[in-house]
Formats: structure tokens, C-alpha cells, sequence
């Protein structure tokens, strides 16, 4: 039976949705509950109808977020496979493509948010580390037949840091040589086909 949601579960999404963007733009400071609540078209007075505190919204945030980029990367991923990529070369070219530098707001969360998930609350480690470990298992997953938890380790650390050093360079010819750089030297190291 499917059960429309209710009027107060819409607004929760809402506020999730809108924090999930802030958090990946602004990184986990730059989330300030008075301007999630406005972006989401409601007052700051609501936000404790909806959460205890601004580390359970930026956990439910940093979730959705990570459901988001992974749904995201396994469309792309899909139709590369589809037009016969590898599965490890269709995660590294869809990690490291010019798109995924843009797009900030969208992407990876643990490439936007890698350098602090370790400085947060006791609230917001688990939840960081679940996505460090989904982007593992993903590349896992990927990996083809005899590749190593280790080298599923590796090479999402080098996806991450990559896209995060692409980045600061900037959506330019020097921080797209970069992507370029690595996406072609994982796939000579790890990729058989």
C-alpha cells in the first residue's frame, strides 16, 4: 500500500535536502540552521519540531547526501557499463569527469567533506565513516574478479583526493590535466580489461 507522506515528513525532506547541499558546499562549519531553515522557505522557530540538535540534522543531512551521490554515480556508472566500459573504468571515468568538478552541491560527499569528517562529534563520526566505507565497497564492487579490499582502499583514496586536489585548482585546464593524470594511471594499474 503506498502511503502518501504526511505534511511534516515533506518539510523534514525539505530541510534534509537543503542541508545535504549546504553541507557539501560549506562543509560541515558552514551549515547554520537559521540559513538551512530559510533556504527551505521555513522559520528557524521550526527547526526542534523536526530535530534535537544541528549534529542530528547534519547527520540525516550527511546520509542523504551519500544516498544521494551514490545513486547518482551508479546511473552513470550504468550506462557505461552498458555501452561496454569495464566496471572500473566506468567508476574512475565518472568519479574523475569534468562534471563531478563541478558539481559540488551534487557530488561526492566524502570527496566534499574528507578533510573534516574526522574532526566532528561523536554524533557525526559513524555516520562519516559509513560513507568512507560505502565509496569502498562501491570500488569494490567494481574491482574486477581478484581485486583486494586493499586495492578498493587505494584507489578510493586516490578518487577522493584527486577530485579534492582538481578542485582546488579549479575547473580549468590544470585541474582537469589532473583528473585526466589519474584516471589514466588507475586504469593502466587496476583495470584488466
Amino acid at each position: 500500500m503506498d502511503t502518501k507522506p504526511s505534511r511534516r515528513e515533506t518539510t523534514h525532506e525539505r530541510i534534509v535536502e537543503v542541508a545535504a547541499r549546504v553541507l557539501r558546499r560549506n562543509g560541515y562549519s558552514g551549515v547554520g540552521v537559521a540559513d538551512v531553515m530559510k533556504q527551505a522557505g521555513l522559520t528557524h522557530g521550526g527547526f526542534y519540531a523536526h530535530f534535537p540538535s544541528r549534529d542530528a540534522l547534519l547527520a540525516e543531512a550527511l546520509e542523504h547526501a551519500g544516498r544521494d551521490s551514490a545513486a547518482l554515480m551508479g546511473r552513470r556508472i550504468g550506462r557505461r557499463v552498458a555501452r561496454g566500459q569495464s566496471a572500473l573504468q566506468a567508476l574512475v571515468e565518472s568519479y574523475l569527469s569534468e562534471s563531478h568538478l563541478r558539481e559540488v552541491e551534487a557530488g561526492c560527499v566524502v570527496a566534499a567533506l574528507g578533510s573534516e569528517m574526522h574532526r566532528q562529534t561523536p554524533e557525526l563520526l559513524e555516520p562519516s565513516a559509513a560513507r568512507v566505507r560505502g565509496l569502498i565497497a562501491m570500488v569494490q564492487q567494481a574491482l574486477p574478479a581478484g581485486g583486494t579490499p586493499e586495492q578498493a582502499m587505494v584507489i578510493a583514496g586516490t578518487l577522493v583526493g584527486t577530485l579534492q586536489l582538481a578542485r582546488t585548482l579549479g575547473d580549468n585546464a590544470q585541474g582537469k590535466a589532473l583528473l585526466a593524470a589519474a584516471r589514466s594511471a588507475l586504469l593502466a594499474q587496476y583495470d584488466a580489461a
